[in-house]
């Protein structure tokens, strides 16, 4: 080899060396990408999220419920406190967040196409709320999740058009299985419902949720749409913005409609004349607001590592829990396709 050459190979060698330390250094004054996650550590970060989807969202449909029970009425009051709790996680994006986010993408989305993304996604979250606290009006919490079940049927129809997901046969069985109860529900000749529900009211709770559920599953789809084709990014600040700032415009707007509904004059009627008392009304709605965002959380980074029909799919687990939790709390009764009677 000549002096050259060597030459050559020395400055390629040291070209290389100080590339390296180039990369170490960014890697450790940035996020990790989740991509980059071993093995262990994906399934660790999957399985918290499941966590906090499940037991969020148990916790929230039964505070919900627990809301109406003691004399609360304001939907749009209950639509607002299923994204109000968003403040909550600044605290976990600004210790993670780094000054210089980790893309996989060479050409960032413009703020535009972002504030459009967030306010189109955010005003759907918004009115989807308001139809789930409708629904939940009229529903008692188990026939309440029951019928949410059918929100896993419409993400996989969403799924198939809008993200492409391929169906098997396992996907197809259990989109059938955990379908079907809400289809059972609408048979139901002697529907649960909450004391002083009439038939006609029940049947509105049980639209308002089937919409609601319809129009969640299109907005986790929409979401996985964003993640894939505009965001393309691979650390765990992006889902925290996407929740953050679709819950900021979903807030906006829910506030908006309560001052336009007028719904806001009764709640000082409504916080004093609450079934257990001042203070239970105020945990009630802080509970449900964080037990909310504690799901909502779970249901975006699911969507952002796996995919929205996953997300959905899990979100049904909660089925299992939910009505076995009414039915200690609220002493909801299930025999044969769900008649019950409340004590």
């Amino acid at each position: 080899m000549t002096d050259n050459q060597q030459s050559i190979v020395e400055e390629e060698g040291t070209s290389d060396n100080q590339q390296s330390i180039l990369d170490e250094e960014e890697t450790s004054g940035n996020e990790l990408p989740l991509a980059n996650l071993k093995r262990w550590e994906w399934w660790l970060f999957v399985s918290l999220n499941i966590f906090f989807l499940i037991v969020g969202q148990a916790a929230a449909v039964l505070l919900g419920r627990f809301y109406y029970d003691q004399g609360g009425s304001s939907k749009w009051m209950a639509t607002i406190v299923q994204t109000a709790a968003f403040p909550i996680l600044f605290i976990p994006f600004f210790l993670i967040r780094s000054p210089m986010d980790t893309s996989s993408s060479a050409n960032p989305p413009s703020m535009l196409i972002l504030l459009l993304i967030y306010f189109s996604l955010g005003s759907l979250m918004a009115l989807d709320n308001w139809l789930y606290s409708a629904g939940l009006v009229y529903l008692s919490a188990s026939t309440y999740s029951l019928v949410c079940a059918s929100q896993l049927a419409f993400n996989a129809v969403f799924s198939y058009f809008i993200n492409s997901q391929k169906f098997t046969i396992l996907i197809l069985n259990s989109v059938i299985i955990l379908s079907s109860s809400s289809a059972l529900l609408a048979v139901n000749d002697d529907p649960e419902h909450p004391v002083g529900v009439s038939k006609s009211k029940y049947f509105i709770g049980f639209i308002c949720s089937l919409a609601a559920s319809a129009l969640y599953a299109l907005i986790l789809s929409l979401m996985e749409l964003s993640f894939q084709k505009v965001m393309k990014k691979e650390t765990f600040s992006v889902v925290l913005e996407m929740q953050i700032y679709t819950s900021l415009v979903a807030t906006i707007v829910s506030v908006l409609a309560l001052f336009a509904s007028a719904e806001w004059k009764s709640l000082p009627n409504e916080m004093a004349s609450f079934g257990k008392g001042t203070v239970s009304y105020v945990l009630t709605l802080v509970g449900t607001a964080v037990a909310w965002q504690t799901c909502s959380v779970g249901i975006v980074a699911l969507i952002f590592v796996v995919s929205s029909l996953f997300s959905n799919a899990i979100s049904t687990v909660s089925l299992a829990i939910t009505p076995l939790a009414a039915l200690i709390v609220f002493h909801d009764k299930m025999n044969g396709t769900k008649k019950a009677k409340r004590h």
